[in-house]
């Protein structure tokens, strides 16, 4: 039975940022392959090229050198297929929580009535059913948080990209919320990659950890979670 085609997949990827003050090697001979359905963390020190790798998956940055490819073919730009969760949840305070939550469906155009049920389901799902009218101000950090993960995934994306999402939290909701989120990705059968510094979270979440050398970023080590 032939292996399947990788739902992500980098191969020997260079980056480099050019400026008037000279050129910089962020991420060097950087290979990776995550299958459909797969939980893949990446570690490492600050500066080392993580959240860039997201960038490059999201079609946001084009690699130097090297391919970047989603089901096999080669991310020419930004889409839909992907979901991007930040460090800082990013909600508008004018806007109501279900609002937030819809604000990607209504840029990439989904049907209102469709879209507007699955934020509604999603919201009751994460425990902020009794918030959707609520603003931004009115929840707490880890509320917040799960609410920009309903926005995320309100657009129904195969892939989720998650860039220290839980950063920004105190550590006791970190623990609650990455164990909680986790549970939820898997769950919704989607294609994780998380970009942590956090060892333990990578572990405790992810089925592979991969863990990059200081820049210019490469893989030093890979990781098989067998728990």
């Amino acid at each position: 039975m032939a292996n399947p085609i990788p739902k992500v997949e980098l191969r020997n990827i260079d980056l480099r940022y050019f400026t008037l003050d000279g050129e910089t090697e962020a991420v060097s001979g950087f290979s990776l392959a995550v299958s459909p359905g797969e939980f893949v963390a990446i570690v490492g020190q600050s500066g080392c090229g993580k959240s860039t790798l997201l960038s490059l998956i999201a079609g946001i940055l084009e690699p130097t050198n090297g391919d970047v490819l989603v089901d096999g073919s080669s991310v020419e730009g930004p889409s839909p297929i992907c979901g991007y969760m930040l460090q800082h949840d990013h909600l508008f305070e004018w806007r109501s929580i279900l609002d937030n939550v819809l604000l990607g469906a209504e840029i990439q155009g989904h049907d209102r009535v469709t879209a507007r049920t699955r934020a509604e389901s999603l919201l009751r799902g994460y425990g902020l059913g009794d918030f959707m009218a609520h603003f931004p101000h009115q929840l707490s950090g880890g509320m917040r948080q799960r609410a920009a993960l309903a926005r995320t995934l309100c657009t129904n994306p195969e892939i989720l990209l998650l860039d220290e999402p839980f950063s920004a939290l105190d550590f006791q909701t970190r623990l609650a919320l990455s164990d909680e989120v986790s549970a939820i990705l898997r769950r919704e059968g989607k294609t994780v990659i998380l970009v942590t510094h956090d060892i333990s979270e990578a572990v405790s979440m992810a089925d592979r950890v991969i863990v990059m050398s200081k820049r210019p970023g490469h893989v030093k080590a890979v990781h098989d979670i067998v728990f």
